[in-house]
Parts: C-alpha cells; sequence; structure tokens
C-alpha cells in the first residue's frame, strides 16, 4: 500500500515537473515489487497521479489564457490565426481532441505536458480529457512496470 501511494505522490509531482521523469522511478518501484498483479496495481496508481497533475496543467491553462497578458498574447495574427485554426478542428469533435491526447499520453509524441496546457487553452471537454489522460497513461506506466518485471524476474 505504501508503494502504491508513493507512486501516486512521485507521479503527480512528475506530471508537474519535468525534471522528475517518472519512468525512472519506474524502474527502482518495479524492481522492488514484482509481479504482473503489482505492475498492473501500480501503472494504474502513476496513471491516476500523472491524470491529476495534468489537470492541474489543464485547469491553469484555461484559466490562465482567460487572463488580460494571455488575452493581449493571444490577439496577435500568428498566434490568433493558429488559435482559430485548432479552434475550428476541436470545437465539436471531441473524439479527434481525445485521439490526439491519447496518443500524447500512451506513446509521449506529442509530449502530454504541452498537449494538457494546449487541451485546456482550447477548453476540451473535461469529460473527454480526463479519461483520455488516464487510460494512455495507465497503459504507458503499467507496459513500463511489466517491462521491468520481465527483465528482472
Amino acid at each position: 500500500m505504501i508503494l502504491w501511494l508513493t507512486t501516486f505522490a512521485f507521479s503527480i509531482a512528475s506530471a508537474l515537473l519535468p525534471f522528475l521523469p517518472i519512468e525512472v522511478y519506474i524502474l527502482g518501484a518495479g524492481a522492488a515489487e514484482g509481479g504482473t498483479a503489482a505492475a498492473i496495481s501500480l501503472g494504474i496508481a502513476a496513471g491516476a497521479g500523472a491524470t491529476v497533475g495534468k489537470v492541474i496543467v489543464y485547469e491553469a491553462a484555461r484559466r490562465g489564457s482567460e487572463s488580460k497578458w494571455a488575452q493581449k498574447k493571444l490577439s496577435g495574427p500568428k498566434i490568433k490565426a493558429s488559435y482559430d485554426k485548432w479552434m475550428g478542428r476541436m470545437q465539436g469533435r471531441p473524439w479527434y481532441a481525445a485521439a490526439i491526447m491519447f496518443v500524447a499520453a500512451s506513446v509521449g509524441i506529442p509530449p502530454l505536458l504541452a498537449m494538457a496546457a494546449i487541451g485546456g487553452i482550447l477548453k476540451m471537454p473535461m469529460w473527454a480529457f480526463i479519461p483520455t489522460v488516464f487510460v494512455g497513461r495507465s497503459i504507458r506506466f503499467t507496459l513500463l512496470f511489466l517491462g521491468v518485471d520481465f527483465a528482472i524476474h
């Protein structure tokens, strides 16, 4: 239980602070706790923590985009054109946004930190953002934990 909570907490921190890579933590935690059940449980804990962290990034970007400073920056012609293009793609197409977010969450390309901020700025529906990030991150981290378990045991 302690390792599960530690994994959850470290994953939140890692989601907010890119210099704390969760993958390095997984190597150590996966070596300490073996077995398929543990790998799945810890993968879900890491996915849940990463989701909490990315929701914080999403909300900060969403609320920050409404500030006077951000509105001034978004009003530049080049940035406004890009913003309008992405808004046009995202509005009324939450599955498109969810697909991009899922790839970022599970594969890491584009980086999920940037995509969480972009999702907030573009006001991606939270009902699509949370499960997409949770499932994508849980799959990624579970596979990493299973890989460590397979390599060591």
